[in-house]
């Protein structure tokens, strides 16, 4: 049966501006890193973004290497795009990333060379069956290449009519504005940086969102729930289909289940309810308090979690003693997997 959108499916969503563009995003986004791999049949991959296209979700965030395996994200919502959305493409923002391991050989495993870089655009659209992203990233800092190289492969990819917008992804505040200044430099300004943050992770309070905000750049944020450990799934333990337990969920380690996490979680969720909220609804809004993140990219296996995490959106203010309380257990809990590219490492 043909899909048709909700006709009332951007009464509730919310937006924002994108640093100082005229996009604007919708304030949560679907990130498709984990369920749209081959091991995700299809039709619960068509449910989960035909539900958030239905409540306003217009931004739909991949990158060449989602799976298992390595394109398969692509190419699974490349058939959503062309069987289900292609009458509605111009109310929808597609985003794809270049950066690490994607293919064998020294040009394919991944970096910010000239090389890897526009090669791996030209797959990726291949893959989407589409002429163009809406943004394109450079999905990590590359210390073996030159900034002024991954700038100049960036530009080549808007000047070519091959990605609408170009942005960052878990590059240092320093590196952020080097990059930021070499694209402007060529006329291709930095839309978006896309850095790791939540509760349990919040490296870019200490100077990343100040220098988007010098620089115009928009934030959107991905991990804000923790890969799940923010939401009510580990109150209680580790459940037998807990990301940790599934095809490609390798990226969730039980030392990140800590006791001390688990702890801080809980307390956490007291939290919420206590505002009425589930704790992945209040880690959301929590993420969302600073006006300068434009969105939050969240990961769902259900329809029914897409809607809880929307509903979040209703309540995204917070009391100064909530905020307080909230401090009090909002501490570093070593889940940054991305801390090397985001400090200038090599990986």
């Amino acid at each position: 049966m043909q899909y048709l959108a909700e006709p009332s499916r951007y009464d509730r969503m919310r937006y924002r501006s994108c640093g100082r563009s005229g996009l604007k995003l919708p304030m949560l986004s679907l990130g498709l890193w984990h369920n749209f791999g081959d091991s995700t049949p299809l039709t619960t991959q068509r449910e989960l973004v035909c539900t958030a296209f239905d409540l306003g979700v217009t931004h739909f965030d991949l990158a060449n290497n989602y799976g298992p395996p390595f394109g398969s994200s692509e190419l699974n919502f490349g058939r959503i795009l062309r069987e289900d959305l292609k009458s509605y493409r111009d109310e929808i923002i597609v985003s794809t990333k270049a950066g690490w391991e994607m293919w064998p050989g020294p040009y394919g495993q991944g970096g910010g060379s000239r090389k890897y870089v526009l090669a791996s655009l030209d797959q990726s659209l291949k893959r989407l069956g589409i002429d163009y992203v809406d943004i394109f990233y450079s999905h990590r800092f590359d210390s073996e290449t030159p900034l002024e190289e991954t700038a100049s492969a960036l530009a080549t990819a808007v000047q070519q009519g091959k990605a609408l917008y170009v942005g960052l992804s878990s590059y240092s505040a320093g590196k952020t504005a080097a990059l930021a200044k070499l694209l402007q430099a060529l006329g291709v300004p930095c839309l978006i940086h896309q850095p790791s943050y939540n509760l349990l992770n919040r490296w870019i309070e200490k100077d990343l969102l100040a220098t988007l905000a010098a620089e115009g750049i928009g934030c959107i944020a991905f991990t804000p729930l923790a890969q799940g450990m923010l939401t009510d799934k580990y109150l209680g333990g580790i459940p037998q289909n807990a990301r940790i337990n599934r095809p490609g969920g390798s990226s969730l380690s039980k030392s990140h289940l800590s006791a001390t996490n688990l702890a801080r979680v809980r307390a956490l969720n007291e939290i919420a309810k206590a505002r009425g909220q589930s704790l992945a609804q209040m880690a959301l809004a929590w993420v969302l308090r600073d006006a300068r993140v434009t969105s939050a990219l969240i990961g769902a296996s259900s329809a029914e979690q897409i809607r809880e995490n929307v509903a979040a959106l209703a309540k995204l203010e917070f009391t100064p003693d909530e905020l307080a309380a909230i401090e009090r257990h909002a501490q570093e809990g070593g889940v940054d997997l991305w801390r090397a590219p985001s400090t200038d490492q090599p990986i």
